[in-house]
């Protein structure tokens, strides 16, 4: 008698009005989501801080007061960003020993992590060896602030090459990707506003299909992680 009611109730709950309300119950969650997602993208711009105009005024300073001399335009951009931001609304990681080897792409290359939240990253990125690969596809608009070395970029269907000197932003757009090659002594005050978290798979990535660096994946987690939550108890996104 027991084994029949199990079977009833295990039939019932196969049926396929019960199937169909799983499916519809699913469909409303997912569409829920949809709209919060597309409700907070709209409204996402009231949490930045940086704009890209003030970080390439920036950039182009620290460039006219110590060309070709990295170690000295990574202090003068941390500086300037202290003194004009208030520690009470953005944390800045002034820690400039915190480099870690960064691969993605299928370019290599070092990154110091200037300021990591929701919404907003800020970091030099470079190598004095040189690199090339791919952009990704992202989903937030990226600034690339060239302080030593010069960048190349393409961008099918246009056949010319993209050229960026000191001092020049290269713009890639949310969605949009493009090759890069970075020469030799490259370094760049990287900006990028959006979806920062959705931004990590490409950036890790490789740590699994290829290098298995884990001790670099390990302070890439460690120091972004930290940096989102100092900033989260600021109340930035």
């Amino acid at each position: 008698m027991a084994a029949g009611k199990k079977s009833s109730t295990k039939a019932e709950a196969t049926k396929p009005g019960s199937c169909l309300v799983k499916w519809v119950y699913r469909a409303v969650i997912a569409f829920v989501v949809y709209l919060a997602c597309g409700v907070l993208d709209r409204i996402k711009d009231r949490w930045y801080v940086f704009t890209p105009e003030t970080l390439h005024e920036l950039a182009q300073a620290a460039v006219r007061a110590h060309p070709d001399d990295i170690e000295s335009i990574i202090p003068y951009i941390v500086s300037n960003l202290t003194s004009h931001y208030s520690p009470r609304v953005i944390a800045i990681n002034t820690d400039s020993s915190e480099w870690v080897l960064n691969n993605a792409g299928g370019a290599m290359g070092a990154m110091y992590v200037i300021h990591a939240s929701i919404t907003e990253y800020l970091i030099i990125f470079g190598t004095p060896l040189g690199t090339e690969g791919h952009t990704g596809v992202h989903t937030a608009d990226d600034y690339f602030n060239i302080l030593v070395g010069e960048q190349w970029a393409f961008d099918p269907p246009s056949l010319k090459m993209e050229v960026y000197r000191p001092g020049d932003v290269h713009h890639l757009p949310r969605g949009h990707v493009k090759q890069y090659k970075m020469h030799e002594g490259c370094f760049a005050l990287e900006y990028a506003r959006g979806w920062i978290p959705l931004m990590l798979p490409f950036g890790l990535a490789d740590v699994f299909s290829s290098t298995l660096d884990y001790w670099s994946f390990y302070h890439t987690v460690r120091i972004t992680g930290r940096e989102y939550i100092r900033n989260l108890l600021l109340g930035k996104i």
